[in-house]
């Protein structure tokens, strides 16, 4: 089966404020393939990018019998996916745990929906703009990385893993750019 890896980023400057600009990227790997895309909006929030970051790469995707993967610095998409956030507000008529209607969850059903019409999808949470120089920075967060997802990829695999994602942060930047 074929393995889409996504890296996704977004990004608000004036986050909260009533002016701001955001942006989001991703960065879809097939194989040595890459493809990027971009894009963004004014009045927005850094969480509504990160979402929109997600779902256009999985709108880019046009078979379903895929395995992809998707790694992003946002605890707020990770962890919604990884400790089954969704099912409960499903659950309680998209209500979170205190009672409050669920944020953004006009964007968050169309990424559970994209996200459910393939053959699976997983997330993985990687730390962001980490400083692939600083060598003691990067050893810490490998291991943790390896001991959160359950894995076992080389610290070499890890940089990789950095390096698309930070491509995935400028693209979130570039995208803010036309709404400056």
């Amino acid at each position: 089966m074929k393995n889409i890896i996504i890296f996704c980023d977004g990004a608000c400057s004036g986050n909260g404020k009533d002016e701001n600009v955001g942006g989001w990227g991703a960065v879809l790997k097939y194989k040595e393939q890459l493809k990027k895309i971009c894009g963004g909006a004014s009045k927005t929030t850094n969480n509504i990018m990160e979402l929109t970051a997600a779902i256009e790469a999985l709108k880019t995707l046009t078979a379903k019998e895929l395995v992809v993967d998707i790694y992003s610095d946002s605890a707020y998409v990770v962890n919604c996916f990884n400790n089954g956030w969704y099912h409960k507000w499903r659950m309680n008529g998209w209500l979170n745990s205190k009672k409050e209607p669920v944020e953004n969850r006009a964007l968050w059903e169309n990424l559970i929906e994209l996200v459910e019409s393939f053959h699976t999808v997983s997330f993985y949470k990687i730390k962001g703009h980490l400083d692939a120089n600083k060598k003691s920075d990067v050893h810490k967060w490998h291991q943790k990385f390896n001991t959160e997802h359950k894995t076992n990829i080389t610290e070499a695999q890890f940089l990789e893993l950095i390096a698309l994602n930070h491509m995935a942060d400028q693209l979130a930047n570039d995208g803010m750019a036309p709404f400056k």
